[in-house]
């Protein structure tokens, strides 16, 4: 008579797998309800529609790009909470490679969130001073007088964007030691030319840009 040896399937084996995959699917779902919240609440306070008003909607539009900052950053919250319950996940079936791989990417999850509070931030400081200056600029017109607002406004502009791109880079640690010096000489030029142009003149242009903005508010 042939004895046939029938393998046992440990239960504990099974009872990881299955207890795995359904912190997976609890996990998806804490990820889609976290996705709802994040676009409600960026819809609330209308980031799109800041975008477009300062541009950059038609500017990615006419590269064949939808910016949508709404779904993006939804997007990356959803993504963000599920690979955390992944790393759980795969610390429960013995993964430990795999889970170490995903501990650093979770490590890496500070680094965007301050980045993208920091863009965020940006984005109404921008549209901030947008509506100031062009506030002041159609009040100039209206009178047919000569402002210097809408240059200083362009300037103001763009000068905050370029600091938040290099706080950015910065804070994504992309060659962060040149960022910084990047970062601390352009703000040490700006706090240079602000000073020169004072003291060679300037003055009387940044005593009307003041007065403009005291007859604004």
């Amino acid at each position: 008579m042939t004895n046939f040896n029938i393998p046992v399937i440990d239960q504990n084996f099974l009872f990881r797998i299955l207890g795995g995959f359904l912190l997976l699917i609890a996990g998806w779902i804490v990820a889609k309800i976290l996705e709802k919240i994040i676009k409600k609440f960026l819809d609330k306070i209308r980031i799109n529609q800041v975008m477009k008003r300062l541009g950059w909607i038609e500017a990615f539009s006419r590269v064949g790009l939808n910016l949508d900052l709404v779904k993006f950053f939804g997007e990356i919250a959803k993504w963000l909470i599920f690979i955390i319950f992944l790393m759980f996940a795969s610390e429960i079936w013995g993964l430990a490679p795999f889970n170490q791989f995903l501990a650093k990417i979770v490590d890496y999850f500070p680094n965007i969130l301050v980045a993208s509070l920091i863009f965020l931030a940006t984005v109404f400081l921008v549209d901030f001073t947008y509506r100031i200056f062009f506030g002041i600029v159609k009040e100039e017109e209206e009178k047919t007088e000569v402002s210097y607002s809408k240059f200083l406004g362009v300037v103001v502009r763009r000068v905050i964007w370029v600091l938040a791109t290099l706080a950015i880079l910065y804070q994504l640690q992309i060659v962060p030691h040149l960022i910084l010096s990047l970062f601390i000489a352009i703000l040490g030029l700006i706090v240079i030319s602000v000073g020169i142009s004072f003291g060679l003149g300037g003055k009387e242009i940044a005593k009307k840009i003041l007065e403009e903005w005291k007859e604004k508010f």
